[in-house]
């Protein structure tokens, strides 16, 4: 880690986070992810004794305070030893920001706190069906009762909401305002279910949604018929504001889901040299063959592109920098290396990359969602393009 030119109380923490994986994730990864198992909450509890939860949470509300960059050093971390683990870390990070920066005093001294300790976990609740993307579609609503909201509406692709207590959840508080206005943000609370009784709360069901990587904490589609949600859960308490406070977000979320991308891609490049040092071919290591040290030699390199592009779109993130092209470069780059890295490592495996028994076949199915999710790789270029040409502009 130091070629990204970490700080030492970061090579610390990335040294105690690589630790961590080695000791109590990696091997136990692979036949998690073929049972499709939840991540175990013993290591839920060691991650929140470690402070991944609160890597981004000011001190004044019992977090670690030092920001994007200590993010990035773990979830690459984390990532590298099972995406699974690196991303249950930004589910708290997503909602510790949404309310940092549009929560009232109040919801920020009672939220954060939990949050950073892990006694909370929360969960995303913003995708419909058939609107990915366009937020600005987004038909679940939120009816005022007396003091409670009632939510109706379809959630699809949430992740880890079984075993969440609290959902950022995103519904439309005026049905007739056409696109982001009246998009509201609410902290719903929730009991914690099971595999058995998944959603045990009034108005809330759910379908688990089978995935052929990205698995630990499992993903469901939620509908809502209903479901109560408290007057001062209101993100901010003021309606119709959260489509900005969403968009505030999005340059952490895609700081973070590039170095989640540089942690699988160095875990494929691991698997593929340490295969290519063992397997013998012709009386000789793969390795020895210049097609497959040439691919090792430029995974290697973009690896190193994307992790410095990351680190220092987290930099500016730090200073309090706009620095949305950079994340949305990083986000995009490094999405893109994992997924290459991940599939040349699969092509040096030969046959047997192909073959579920084989951790590299993990990794590939993990490296896959890289490009979809927090910003399609092709809304993210859209969103390139265009502020290139602001900047080109001015």
């Amino acid at each position: 880690m130091g070629d990204a030119g970490l700080e030492d109380t970061y090579e610390q923490i990335c040294n105690e986070m690589r630790c961590f994986g080695e000791a109590e994730v990696v091997p136990h990864a692979h036949e998690r992810h073929l049972a499709n198992d939840y991540i175990p909450l013993d290591v839920i509890s060691h991650m929140a004794e470690l402070g991944v939860f609160g890597l981004t949470i000011p001190e004044e509300y019992d977090g670690l305070g030092p920001g994007k960059e200590s993010m990035c050093v773990v979830f690459e971390e984390l990532s590298r030893a099972y995406i699974g683990v690196g991303s249950l870390g930004t589910r708290s990070e997503i909602a510790a920001e949404l309310i940092l920066c549009g929560g009232t005093d109040e919801q920020k001294e009672k939220w954060l706190p939990l949050i950073a300790s892990g006694e909370v976990l929360p969960t995303a609740v913003f995708t419909e069906p058939n609107t990915d993307s366009d937020l600005a579609s987004l038909k679940t609503r939120a009816i005022k009762e007396g003091d409670v909201w009632k939510v109706y509406g379809n959630k699809t692709w949430i992740t880890h909401p079984v075993r969440a207590d609290l959902m950022t959840l995103l519904a439309r508080t005026n049905p007739d305002e056409p696109g982001y206005r009246r998009l509201s943000m609410f902290l719903a609370e929730k009991p914690r279910g099971d595999d058995a009784e998944p959603f045990p709360a009034e108005g809330m069901t759910g379908g688990k949604i089978e995935v052929i990587g990205y698995r630990g904490m499992k993903e469901y589609e939620i509908a809502f018929d209903g479901f109560e949600v408290k007057g001062e859960n209101l993100l901010g308490g003021v309606e119709g504001q959260d489509f900005k406070q969403l968009m505030q977000t999005f340059e952490g979320a895609r700081i973070q889901t590039a170095a989640r991308a540089i942690g699988v891609a160095q875990s494929a490049l691991k698997l593929g040299l340490r295969y290519a040092q063992e397997r013998i071919q012709f009386t000789r290591p793969l390795i020895k063959f210049p097609r497959v040290s040439d691919k090792l030699a430029m995974m290697a390199a973009e690896i190193l592109i994307a992790r410095q592009l990351t680190y220092h779109s987290a930099r500016e993130k730090d200073e309090g920098r706009r620095c949305d092209l950079e994340a949305g470069m990083a986000k995009l780059l490094a999405a893109r290396v994992a997924w290459a890295v991940a599939d040349n490592a699969v092509q040096i495996y030969g046959g047997n990359g192909f073959a579920k028994e084989y951790p590299i076949s993990r990794v590939l199915c993990d490296a896959r969602i890289l490009n979809i999710f927090e910003g399609a790789a092709e809304i993210q270029a859209q969103v390139i393009a265009r502020r290139v040409l602001e900047t080109t502009a001015t």
